[in-house]
C-alpha cells in the first residue's frame, strides 16, 4: 500500500487493491440504483467487480424495518476478484434498520458512513432499538470510523430552488450518497451524468434534481475539512478485449441470442414472471430485431408447452422459472423428452420449498432436475459458475439441445442472476457453431422419425416439410415409426434409447479440469453453480500459504464429464459445499462411491471465502 499526497496538502491519498462497499436502506431508498451505478462507473473506470444485490421480496416492504433493508455490495479492484466480497469495508446505512441488519458485515476497523436522519426516535422503534438509545452515539468501543452526514438535510438544500415536493426531493438523496462515494474513491461523475439523462429523458426536472444532488455529494467530500483521506483503486490487470459490465440474466439472454443465431433458427420464449428469472423475459422482450418472440403466458404450464411448439414448428423453444415453477412444468418435460424436441428450460434457483424465499438465493433444485419428472425422462443437466459464464452455458445449452434432439436444463440461482461483473464479449465469428439435424430421405423413401444416427439422434421435421408428415404426442412411440406402442419390449427399448443418448454425451462433453491445486491433494473442494467464487477465493488463498488442497468445479452436471470420477479419485478427501441439505455430495457418493462430505448453508445467502476455508482447514488438519 501507498500514500501519496494529493491536490491538497491537507488530503492524503491512499492506494488499495481491492474494496468492498455494501450500500443499505429501505427498499424505497434507491440502494439497488446506487450499487449499480458504483459498479457500472468502476467497471468502465477498469476495475474488476463481482455485485451481490440483496433485497425484501415485498413489492412495498415495511420502510424502516429490518424486514424491509434493501442491500447491495459489490467488490472492485485492481486485481482478480471473485465475490463480492465476505465482509465489507465501507458500510453505507440510511437509517437505524439497515445498521441494525448489517452492522455484523462491517471489518473491524472498517469505515461506518449513517445518514443521521434516518436515526430519529420513530426510525430507532421501528427498527427495534427498544430502549431508543441512538447507537451512533456510541463510539463503537473504537471498532470503526464513523462518518455522520445528514443526507436528507443535505439533500433538500441542494434543492431549495427547486419546484419539486419534499417527497421526490428525499428520493434524490441516494445520488447525494452515490457523489460522496465517488468523490472518495475518486471517480468520475460523467457515466451517471449520462444514465440520469437517459432514464429521465422525459422528465428533465427529475434529471436537474439529481445531477444537483449527485454533485453536491462530491462537493461535499471535496469542500469539507473533515475528510482527509482519499482512495484510489486502479484498473486491473484483464486481458485486451471489448468488456461490458453484465448481470447473470443478461448474459444468459444474450447467450440464447446468439446460439439461435449460430443454428440459424428463431428464438420463441415462453414465460410465466417469477423472481429471480423475470429479468431474462425482459432482456429478451428487448431483442425483437434479432427474431426473438417473446410470450408472456397465462401461466407456467402453457409457458412450457408454448415453447414445445415453437420447437416442433422448428424454431428455437426456451421457458424459464425457478423452483415452484419448474415443478409446474414437470409433466412437459417429460413430453418433451419423450418427444425428442430441442427445448433449453433455465431453472434460477431460489430458497424453497413452496413459495420459501423469492429474493434469496439457494441451490437446492438439483435432485428436481434430475429427478423431478414421472417415469425415466432423463435430459442434460448444466450450471454457470458465475454471471458473465451464464453467456457460453447458455450457448452450450442451446447447442446440445438442438443437435442432440433433447430438453436441457440450465440451472443458474438467484446469485449469480443477479450478481454483476465485467464480461469480456465474444466476437460472433468467435463462436461455435450449431448444426440442426434436419430430416431428409430419398424421394420414393419412407420417413422414420425414430430412426437414429451414430449418436442416437432422430431428425429434426418440420411441420410443411412435403412427405415427413409424423405422429406426435406423448404416449409411448414404436421404434423407428414413432407410432403409438404399448409393446412391453418396445418401451423398455425406447427407453433404453432416450438415456443411452444422454448417457453418451459424457464424451461429448468436455473434459473436466482442476481449477487449481493438483490432482492428488490431499483434499479436493469440489463445486458447482454459484459456489465457484468463494472457493475459488479460499483455494487461491490456501495454496499461496502451502496446503495440498485442489479445487475442481463441474459445470456439466448430467451426465458428468467421463473423466471426473478418476480426478476425484486421486484426492485423499472430498469437500462438496453447497447452499441446499446436500444433494451432488449424495450424487458423487452414489455415482463414483467416494466418500464425499458435506459443507451446506441454507440460509438464502451465498458462502463467504472465509467459511470455505474454515471448513476445508479443518479437514486438512483432522
Amino acid at each position: 500500500m501507498e500514500n501519496q499526497i494529493s491536490e491538497k496538502s491537507t488530503r492524503v491519498r491512499e492506494e488499495k487493491k481491492d474494496v468492498t462497499i455494501l450500500f443499505a436502506g429501505d427498499s424505497g431508498d434507491g440502494i439497488q440504483l446506487t450499487g449499480s451505478q458504483f459498479s457500472n462507473t468502476s467497471a468502465l473506470f477498469g476495475n474488476d467487480i463481482s455485485t451481490f444485490p440483496n433485497y425484501p421480496a415485498e413489492i412495498r416492504a415495511p420502510q424502516g424495518t429490518i424486514a424491509g433493508v434493501s442491500g447491495f455490495q459489490l467488490n472492485f479492484g485492481s486485481v482478480e476478484i471473485y465475490t463480492p466480497g465476505d465482509l465489507c469495508d465501507v458500510l453505507v446505512v440510511m437509517n437505524a434498520a439497515a445498521l441494525k441488519a448489517n452492522l455484523d458485515k462491517l471489518k473491524i476497523g472498517g469505515t461506518l458512513i449513517a445518514n443521521t436522519a434516518g436515526f430519529d426516535k420513530k426510525n430507532l422503534k421501528l427498527a427495534g432499538y427498544v430502549d431508543m438509545r441512538n447507537p451512533l452515539e456510541n463510539d463503537f468501543h473504537g471498532k470503526y470510523r464513523l462518518i455522520e452526514i445528514d443526507v436528507t438535510k443535505l439533500t433538500r438544500e441542494a434543492l431549495k430552488d427547486s419546484d419539486l415536493g419534499t417527497k421526490e426531493k428525499d428520493r434524490s438523496k441516494n445520488m447525494f450518497v452515490l457523489g460522496f462515494l465517488y468523490w472518495m474513491y475518486n471517480r468520475e461523475l460523467a457515466p451517471t451524468e449520462g444514465f440520469l439523462k437517459e432514464k429521465f429523458a422525459k422528465r428533465p426536472d427529475l434529471v436537474e434534481s439529481n445531477m444537483a444532488v449527485l454533485k453536491a455529494g462530491y462537493h461535499y467530500g471535496d469542500t469539507s475539512e473533515v475528510f482527509t483521506s482519499r482512495y484510489e483503486v486502479k484498473p486491473a490487470p484483464m486481458p485486451t478485449g471489448k468488456y461490458r459490465n453484465a448481470m447473470g440474466n443478461q448474459a444468459l439472454a444474450i447467450g440464447l441470442i446468439a446460439a439461435a443465431q449460430k443454428a440459424g433458427l428463431s428464438l420463441f420464449y415462453g414465460s410465466y414472471p417469477i423472481t429471480p428469472a423475470s429479468d431474462i423475459l425482459h432482456e429478451l422482450a428487448r431483442h425483437k430485431n434479432f427474431d426473438v418472440r417473446s410470450f408472456q403466458a397465462e401461466d407456467e404450464i402453457a409457458a412450457v408447452t408454448s415453447a414445445i411448439g415453437a420447437s416442433f414448428a422448428g424454431n428455437l423453444g426456451v421457458t424459464a422459472s425457478s423452483g415452484p415453477g419448474i415443478a409446474l412444468k414437470g409433466e412437459a418435460l417429460g413430453l418433451a423428452c419423450i418427444l425428442e424436441l430441442p427445448l433449453v428450460v433455465i431453472n434460477v434457483q431460489r430458497g424453497g420449498p413452496s413459495t420459501g424465499l423469492p429474493t434469496k438465493t439457494e441451490q437446492a433444485d438439483l435432485f428436481q432436475a434430475m429427478y423431478g419428472r414421472n417415469g425415466e425422462a432423463p435430459i442434460p443437466i448444466l450450471a454457470p459458475a458465475s454471471p458473465k459464464d451464464c453467456f457460453e452455458m447458455a450457448f452450450q445449452a442451446t447447442k446440445i439441445a438442438v443437435e442432440h434432439m433433447t430438453p436441457v436444463m440450465l440451472l443458474s440461482d438467484g446469485y449469480i442472476a443477479n450478481g454483476a461483473e465485467p464480461w469480456m464479449y465474444p466476437s460472433a465469428s468467435d463462436l461455435g457453431e450449431i448444426a440442426p439435424k434436419y430430416a431428409a430421405k430419398a424421394e420414393d423413401e419412407v420417413f422414420l422419425p425414430y430412426k437414429r444416427d451414430a449418436k442416437g439422434v432422430r431428425p429434426w421435421a418440420k411441420p410443411g416439410m412435403k412427405g415427413f408428415e409424423h405422429r406426435i404426442g406423448g404416449l409411448e412411440k414404436a421404434d423407428l415409426t414413432g407410432d403409438v406402442s404399448y409393446d412391453p419390449d418396445n418401451h423398455q427399448k425406447m427407453v433404453k434409447i432416450r438415456a443411452e443418448k444422454i448417457s453418451n454425451l459424457a464424451h461429448v462433453f468436455p473434459a473436466q479440469e482442476i481449477d487449481q491445486g493438483e490432482m492428488g491433494a490431499q483434499l479436493c473442494i469440489l463445486t458447482w453453480g454459484s459456489t465457484y467464487g468463494a472457493v475459488k477465493t479460499a483455494v487461491k488463498e490456501m495454496l499461496e500459504t502451502g496446503y495440498s488442497v485442489a479445487h475442481i468445479h463441474v459445470k456439466y452436471l448430467y451426465p458428468f464429464p467421463k473423466n471426473l470420477e478418476t480426478l476425484l479419485k486421486s484426492f485423499d478427501q472430498v469437500l462438496v459445499p453447497e447452499l441446499n441439505n446436500g444433494q451432488l455430495v449424495r450424487i458423487i457418493r452414489s455415482e463414483f462411491l467416494i466418500d464425499a462430505k458435506p459443507l451446506n448453508k441454507i440460509k438464502g445467502m451465498p458462502f463467504t471465502s472465509i467459511e470455505v476455508k474454515e471448513e476445508a482447514l479443518k479437514f486438512i488438519n483432522s
